[in-house]
Order: C-alpha cells, then structure tokens, then sequence
C-alpha cells in the first residue's frame, strides 16, 4: 500500500486499516518469537504502515479543527 492509496481511503477505511494491521503485527510478533515466521521484514513494514494511516488519520483531524475554527 503506498501513500497514495492511503490518501484516497476514508476516514472509517483508515481506522478499520490501523486496526486490521494492529491485530496483523501481533500475530507476526508472536510468530517471530515462535520461529515460523518466513519474513521478518514484514514486521517492520506493518510497523511503518501502521504509522503511515496513523498520520494520516492525525492530519485529517487537525484540518477539520483548522476549518471549524
């Protein structure tokens, strides 16, 4: 997923994403210390996805307020 597509997404879209990706890095956590995990690169690009929507989600609410105000 690259930054475009997370632009694109809707607000709900995201938070159902970081929520998705959340429980995903958890199940990957686990099996990297079980040893069945095939690619522990995917921790961290989950990781950074997750911060990339969060980001998002943050900016998005920030310009709401700018425009309330």
């Amino acid at each position: 997923m690259k930054k475009a597509d997370i632009k694109e997404m809707s607000l709900q879209d995201l938070r159902d994403k970081a929520a998705d990706l959340k429980s995903e890095l958890i199940t990957l956590r686990f099996n990297h210390k079980a040893g069945s995990l095939d690619n522990p690169h995917k921790i961290k690009h989950t990781r950074r996805l997750i911060a990339a929507i969060l980001t998002e989600i943050r900016r998005r609410e920030l310009n709401d307020q700018k425009k309330s105000k």
